[in-house]
């Protein structure tokens, strides 16, 4: 008994347990990633794969065209501060555009015509070169021209550039200009200025030197927004800082402190390794979109033309796009993008838009948009817009051709056999921009003088691309009677391109139709229903 109080008053004195709460715990979800270098390549497969199969749908194919390769690659590696260190010192340009910039234009020409006979511009007046000049700085938003004036050279090969008289002159105008605005920077409209060039005119001039070159370089950079623009812009940009860099030679580079170092020169060998690669595959993207159109039997229609011709306008007369959204500004697409249209025998075709060519920059330029310029290449028809009120129209056309054919020729791989461009046709955009439209001489191969802002013209060049199409592709228009209602009937409908039906006179039960068809799918009906 006395145990048993023992034992109660010691259990009185013992604190009593607390119960115990449970609280609910919250995990965080995250996205399992998955082991590394196994599941990556499983999604990076599946994107290719879901990037190919998106062409099967007719409804989605211009935005497929634009984003196929867009989520393929790591665009990380084009913003390198290194590298932007290396590029500003040789082509003088900057990621910053918003600061504003007080530009001199000098554009240098040949004074004396015996001599401007050998250089490419030799049709161009020096008015219309500095009219262009002035357009490529008004394409960048804050800069302006301070003032735009023209320079006779007896030759654009000289070290100096100006003579020592005309040097001075300019040096005054420099000075006086300083006096009435902040001018911050000279543009000499040549295609590229070499090293000395280059570094003689900064140090008499204390001011940043651009030529045609830098400046369209800039304009790219701004109006690159998709990630195979900036992968063909940035491949542009290293031709140039190469060649700037061979300039200079070693007395040169220890008087004016220009040389790349081992490590500039490794920043380089990196990016254009990298560039090259996702240049590559962004090729064997193209490839596969070409395959899948090839497969749906789309016929393709590249527009090209000079820069500022019309092409986009064109091409939103043409497919009635509400989306696309023409600007009056140099080099405004730089994608070649796919626009689907149809024609007035109810075939459906892509219309491809590409970026346009400039006059006085060098082919290799132009040559690292390769890789999205195959779509034109190898399409099977060429629109080749020109835009007629221009006053050097003539001059941009041979320009334009000239540049076909050598993009043809790379796209070959070399092979003048296999260069052969599609059949081009010819249009003369603007043209309620012109007083009177000059007559064709009798020899001159046929072209279509149309408006497309006005949209004027256009029937008869429909008619042309129509006609060229069904002869590049061999199809043909045919007559055939199926029954009313019947399988043939749906399945012409949805293997080829129906212009009309109607009932047979003969016999009620059989349908008329007028259809647009080639050779392999006409057989294919045979095989099937005969």
């Amino acid at each position: 008994m006395s145990s048993l109080r023992t034992w109660m008053r010691l259990a009185r004195s013992l604190p009593l347990p607390r119960p115990m709460i449970v609280m609910p715990m919250r995990f965080k979800y995250t996205q399992h990633k998955g082991v590394k270098g196994i599941r990556n390549r499983k999604s990076y497969y599946e994107a290719q794969m879901q990037a190919g199969q998106g062409v099967d749908e007719e409804g989605d194919m211009e935005q497929k065209e634009q984003g196929s390769t867009a989520n393929l690659t790591d665009m990380r590696f084009l913003d390198d501060r290194a590298y932007d260190e290396v590029a500003g010192g040789a082509m003088r340009i900057t990621r910053d555009t918003a600061s504003a910039q007080q530009v001199l234009i000098l554009q240098p020409y040949v004074k004396w015509a015996a001599k401007r006979q050998n250089s490419p511009n030799s049709d161009v007046r020096p008015e219309d070169q500095l009219a262009e000049a002035s357009a490529l700085i008004h394409s960048l938003p804050n800069w302006q021209v301070a003032r735009a004036l023209k320079v006779p050279l007896e030759s654009l090969e000289k070290k100096t550039l100006f003579g020592s008289g005309k040097l001075m002159e300019l040096k005054a105008l420099v000075a006086d200009l300083r006096q009435e605005r902040h001018l911050t920077c000279l543009f000499v409209s040549k295609g590229t200025l070499s090293f000395a060039q280059k570094r003689f005119l900064e140090a008499e001039f204390r001011l940043p030197v651009m030529d045609r070159y830098s400046v369209v370089i800039q304009i790219l950079r701004l109006h690159a927004t998709s990630a195979e623009a900036r992968l063909q812009v940035a491949m542009a940009e290293l031709p140039y800082i190469w060649a700037q860099a061979k300039d200079a030679s070693v007395t040169q580079t220890r008087r004016q402190g220009y040389a790349l170092t081992d490590l500039q020169k490794e920043i380089l060998r990196t990016r254009e390794r990298k560039l090259r690669a996702e240049l590559d595959r962004v090729r064997r993207q193209r490839q596969l979109l070409r395959q899948k159109r090839k497969q749906q039997n789309y016929p393709i229609v590249a527009v090209v033309g000079y820069t500022n011709a019309g092409k986009t306008s064109l091409i939103k007369a043409l497919t009635v796009e509400d989306a696309l959204q023409p600007r009056n500004q140099l080099f405004a697409t730089l994608d070649v993008t796919a626009h689907a249209g149809c024609l007035p025998c109810n075939l459906e075709v892509i219309y491809m838009d590409t970026v346009g060519f400039m006059s006085d920059l060098p082919t290799g330029l132009f040559e690292c948009f390769v890789a999205t310029l195959e779509d034109a290449m190898l399409a099977d028809v060429i629109v080749h817009v020109q835009d007629l009120s221009h006053p050097c129209h003539a001059a941009q056309r041979s320009h334009v051709e000239a540049t076909l054919r050598s993009l043809a020729f790379n796209v070959a791989g070399g092979d003048s056999t296999a260069s052969q461009l599609p059949p081009i046709i010819d249009v003369y955009n603007k043209c309620d921009l012109v007083p009177s439209i000059p007559e064709a001489a009798p020899n001159a191969a046929a072209v279509h003088h149309i408006s497309a802002r006005s949209q004027t013209g256009l029937e008869p060049l429909l008619a042309d691309i129509e006609q060229q199409i069904l002869t590049a592709t061999g199809r043909r228009k045919l007559q055939m009677r199926v029954p009313n209602g019947g399988p043939e009937m749906a399945w012409l409908y949805k293997n080829a391109a129906v212009v009309e039906t109607k009932a047979d006179e003969e016999n009620p039960e059989r349908l008329m139709m007028h259809v647009v068809i080639s050779q392999r799918t006409l057989d294919q009906f045979k095989r099937e229903f005969l």
